[in-house]
């Protein structure tokens, strides 16, 4: 297996130093598994490429302490791909001959170490389980531009059909660490066969080496479940520690909103918009009738304490993503001290907006209270089927920003969201023309509600979709 990584910079020979490598030496280091050559093609000053070179030692595979090769079998463990294709072989030799330069270590070049700079990586082979479009998805989030050239079984028979192997090329401006971390991480996602034990050691090193990048990356629960060789306990452990790591900031001792969240309220005091949106999603929720509701992405339990409130909803849930959160929640309605009629009343649960749970089927009504804002857009389809095609409540009342009334506040305008952690806004015809598709597609009629002040121009600061089920 071969990974070649190139730079353009000037002069490019600075390659040798970020890699702790001499570009004019042939260098060899032994392995558990066998050896990695490193050496240098080209290294000039208008381009430079380094090249690792893993030798792996099949038959060593089988009779060492490296695994079974990939295959229970006796047969399996000797006619493999393993000594070929790029895997957890290769993710661990970028450790043990690139250390320095995966930590983000120069002692020559401080400077350039911390500085992106053009990249370009190329693996022979890599085994894609998912094909093209998983690998794009996976490589394109990160901002690189990917090339990829699927082999065919055999050349020789073109009515096999393609191999799931490709020579993939990834390229961009980044940091040299930062490169080597993606690859180190991600390459045994697309093979799926580490060549030794997942445990707690493997979901720590995910998190570590995952710190910055894997919480924001759209893909990043099907890179732990891959990663962690579908381990369902670590795998959620993994999903639960990277939601939290998502959050602007940790909530206070006492249960206090986080500082993003406490901006975006100052924000909107003057106009008490927090009190308008609870009072209107309150409002429609009663005129639907619902005796059972859901509160989806209830947060700290602002909408909840005042659901309490009123006899009508006889049945109350709370679902969010995130641990903390409920916790909060739980101090700030006390739901330790509640009457026993009271307390039977309603249930926290943990969660998650884009999977479906047959917890959240049979309920009269959903709100989802500013929270479509926070998901990334590639999640909104899921998030769609399971609220309106999977849960299928009678009727769901969701608010989100009206981005087009940004411009009337200072520090925030045209170009910036208005909180932190969104990942979008909506003006007022995207909200309805997204609102309108998914109600067309899963059977429901929607109408649409102001909420907080209405400028002529400009709309409502938040807009509402009430949707009633056919």
């Amino acid at each position: 297996m071969l990974l070649t990584i190139t730079t353009t910079h000037r002069p490019a020979t600075d390659l040798g130093y970020l890699l702790h490598k001499h570009p004019g030496r042939f260098q060899s280091y032994d392995l558990s598994f066998g050896q990695a050559h490193v050496f240098y093609p080209e290294a000039s000053d208008g381009r430079c490429a380094a090249c690792l070179l893993l030798d792996v030692d099949p038959v060593g595979l089988v009779r060492g302490r490296g695994g079974d090769g990939g295959g229970g079998s006796l047969l399996a463990q000797y006619v493999n791909d393993r000594p070929y294709t790029a895997s957890s072989f290769l993710s661990v030799a970028i450790a043990q001959v690139f250390g320095s330069a995966l930590g983000g270590r120069c002692k020559d070049r401080p400077d350039l170490a911390t500085a992106p700079i053009p990249l370009e990586a190329r693996i022979d082979v890599l085994p894609v389980r998912g094909g093209e479009a998983f690998l794009r998805a996976v490589f394109e989030p990160l901002g690189y531009a990917v090339e990829a050239e699927r082999h065919p079984l055999d050349e020789r028979f073109p009515e096999w059909g393609e191999s799931p192997y490709f020579s993939v090329t990834i390229a961009g401006e980044t940091t040299l660490a930062d490169l080597l971390t993606h690859l180190y991480v991600l390459i045994p996602v697309f093979d799926g066969q580490k060549h030794y034990f997942v445990g707690e050691d493997e979901l720590e090193k995910l998190l570590a080496k995952g710190g910055g990048w894997l919480a924001r990356h759209p893909q990043k629960d099907e890179i732990a479940r891959r990663y962690l060789r579908f381990r369902p306990s670590l795998y959620r452990q993994a999903l639960a520690r990277l939601v939290q790591e998502e959050q602007p900031a940790e909530a206070g001792p006492e249960g206090d909103e986080r500082p993003a969240d406490r901006a975006e309220d100052a924000l909107e005091r003057p106009l008490s918009l927090h009190e308008q949106r609870i009072g209107a999603v309150l409002a429609a929720l009663r005129a639907s009738g619902a005796r059972r509701v859901l509160d989806l992405g209830c947060g700290e339990g602002r909408l909840l304490r005042e659901l309490l409130k009123d006899k009508q909803f006889e049945e109350i849930v709370g679902m969010d993503v995130s641990i903390r959160s409920l916790e909060n929640a739980r101090d700030r309605l006390k739901l330790d001290r509640l009457p026993e009629r009271q307390a039977a009343r309603i249930r926290l649960i943990h969660g998650s907006l884009i999977y479906r749970d047959r917890r959240l089927e049979g309920f009269d009504a959903a709100a989802v209270v500013e929270v479509v804002e926070h998901l990334d857009p590639p999640r909104l389809s899921a998030f769609e089927r399971a609220v309106f095609e999977f849960a299928r409540p009678r009727a769901v009342v969701l608010t989100t920003p009206n981005r087009e009334y940004n411009v009337t506040w200072e520090g925030v305008g045209a170009d910036r969201l208005r909180h932190s952690d969104h990942r979008f806004e909506w003006t007022r015809q995207e909200f309805r023309d997204w609102a309108e598709r998914v109600a067309g597609q899963h059977g429901y009629r929607v109408r649409f509600l102001p909420v907080g002040p209405v400028d002529e121009a400009l709309g409502p600061p938040t807009q509402m979709a009430v949707f009633e089920r056919d």
